[in-house]
């Protein structure tokens, strides 16, 4: 008896090459859906100290050297970045003194001259033409004290209120 030999031959599968374009154009997707992410992540999906501040600048006293804070109502958002500027134009120095305030915030640093300073900040002194830069996160809605500590300083106007609102 003989054998016969029987050759097989791979048919070709139907649809393969629709598959790997399939799958191809899948992970072309994917890989698109990630550059867009990692390039224009919206503010939303930020992590709050990387969400741009909103700038506000406050002045201690004035270049004729009254006494009062300009503005010296402010109103903030929790959940917000905000940087504020903090100026001396007078000729004496003074005190941004809130520390409910500061209690109510998380704070991301104040700058002045070369230095950055970290963690709770209840106080500040400028002395004149002094600016600092204090960024941060309000946490807490309520309504705020501000005043300077230098006595007298208050009681003859340099007082202030800062208000933080729940997020809309």
């Amino acid at each position: 008896m003989g054998h016969s030999i029987v050759k097989y031959q791979s048919a070709p599968i139907p649809h393969r090459e629709r598959w790997v374009e399939l799958w191809v154009g899948l992970l072309g997707v994917w890989v698109e859906l990630l550059i867009g992410v990692l390039v224009a992540t919206p503010a939303w999906a930020m992590a709050p100290s990387q969400q741009p501040a909103e700038t506000i600048t406050i002045h201690l006293g004035t270049a004729a050297g009254n006494l009062r804070f300009e503005p010296d109502h402010l109103t903030f958002i929790a959940g917000q970045r905000y940087t504020l500027v903090l100026d001396n134009p007078s000729p004496e120095k003074h005190y941004f003194t809130a520390k409910d305030f500061a209690d109510a915030l998380w704070t991301q640093n104040v700058k002045a001259g070369n230095v950055e300073v970290k963690g709770a900040i209840y106080e500040l002194e400028l002395k004149p033409e002094a600016v600092a830069l204090w960024t941060f996160i309000p946490q807490k809605p309520g309504t705020y004290e501000l005043h300077c500590s230098i006595p007298g300083h208050a009681e003859a106007g340099m007082v202030g209120q800062m208000t933080v609102q729940a997020p809309a």
